[in-house]
C-alpha cells in the first residue's frame, strides 16, 4: 500500500479510530503491528514474510549479543552478512540474469524478481538496532512485539525516515495519550506532503520525461526539464517523508526530519547535511565515523 492510494485514507482513519480507543499501550502496540504488517502486504503477502525474516534476525542478534558479548563483533558481522546479502540478492537479481541469459536455464531466465518496496530502508533500520546494542548505545530490546513494531512501523516502512532505535523504541514503550494539537498538527504536515506528492511531483513528472525523452531538445528544453527534475525530486521524496511525519505525529509517535531546505544550501557538504538526513546521518554513523 502506498500513502497516495484512495485505499490508505480508509486504513488509516480506521487504525487512528481503533489506536485512540483501545487504553493499553500494549493493546495500542499490537494495533500497530498488525497494522504495519497489512499496510506492506497489501499487495504482495509474501512480502510481510520478508520483512518478518529480517526484523527475526536482528531480535535474535541484539538477544545473542546479550547474552555473550565476548561474540559481539561476530554476530554483527553475520547479521549485516545476511542483511546486506538478501538486499544485493534482489537489487541485483535481475541485472545477473541478464548478463547471464545465454548459460542460464530456461527456469531460472522466466522468474521475474523485483526489489521489495522499502527493503533498503527496513535492512538499514534494523541494523541499526543490532550495531547499537552492540555498541552499548541501547539496551536490548526483550518484548519481541515491541521489536516487531520497531522493524515495521508502517508510516516510515517503505520511504523513511531511516529511524534510530534510541528515538523509536522509548516511544513504543511508553504510554501514548491523545492530543489535539497533535493531531492538527500531524494532519497539516500531512496533507502538506499529499501536495507536495500529487499536485506538485506527479503533475511535473510526466512533462519531464517528455522532455528529457525528447529526440532534439533546445537548451531551453535542456534547462526547463533540469529545473523541472529538481522541482521534482525533491517534491516526491520530501512530501511523502512530510506525509509518514505527519500520520506518525497523529499516532503521539515523533519522527525525525529528513528534509531541510536542501536547495538552499551554499556548498555540496551542506545540501547533503540537508537532503535525506536520516539516511546521510546513517552512513555518517554507522559506516564513515563508526566510532563517533
Amino acid at each position: 500500500m502506498s500513502f497516495v492510494q484512495a485505499e490508505f485514507l480508509g486504513f488509516f482513519a480506521l487504525v487512528f479510530s481503533l489506536y485512540w480507543a483501545i487504553p493499553s499501550l500494549r493493546g495500542q502496540n499490537r494495533l500497530l503491528l498488525g497494522a504495519s504488517y497489512l499496510f506492506y502486504g497489501w499487495i504482495h503477502p509474501w512480502l510481510m514474510a520478508l520483512l518478518g525474516a529480517i526484523t527475526l534476525a536482528n531480535y535474535v542478534a541484539g538477544r545473542a549479543i546479550e547474552h555473550r558479548r565476548e561474540a559481539g563483533d561476530r554476530v554483527v558481522a553475520l547479521t549485516l552478512v545476511v542483511s546486506i546479502g538478501v538486499l544485493c540478492a534482489f537489487k541485483y537479481f535481475g541485472w545477473f540474469v541478464d548478463a547471464f541469459s545465454a548459460v542460464l536455464p530456461e527456469s531460472v531466465r522466466i522468474l521475474q524478481v523485483g526489489l521489495p518496496l522499502g527493503l533498503s530502508f527496513y535492512t538499514f533500520h534494523n541494523l541499526a538496532y543490532t550495531i547499537d546494542v552492540n555498541r552499548g548505545r541501547v539496551r536490548v530490546e526483550r518484548s519481541l512485539e515491541t521489536y516487531l513494531l520497531y522493524g515495521s512501523y508502517f508510516p516510515q516502512l517503505v520511504a523513511g525516515p531511516v529511524e534510530r532505535p534510541s528515538n523509536m523504541l522509548p516511544q513504543f514503550n511508553s504510554p501514548r495519550r491523545f492530543s489535539l494539537d497533535a493531531a492538527r498538527s500531524g494532519l497539516g504536515l500531512a496533507l502538506w506532503g499529499a501536495f507536495k506528492k500529487i499536485v506538485l511531483a506527479d503533475t511535473i513528472s510526466p512533462f519531464v520525461d517528455m522532455l528529457f525523452q525528447h529526440p532534439d531538445p533546445s537548451w531551453a528544453m535542456v534547462w526547463a526539464g533540469a529545473l523541472g527534475f529538481t522541482i521534482q525530486a525533491l517534491a516526491d521524496f520530501s512530501g511523502y517523508t512530510d506525509i509518514a511525519r505527519g500520520t506518525s505525529r497523529m499516532l503521539g509517535i515523533e519522527l525525525m526530519k529528513n528534509f531541510d531546505h536542501p536547495y538552499l544550501a551554499a556548498t555540496p557538504m551542506e545540501f547533503w547535511q540537508r537532503w535525506h538526513i536520516s539516511f546521510s546521518t546513517w552512513l555518517r554513523d554507522y559506516v564513515y565515523l563508526p566510532a563517533c
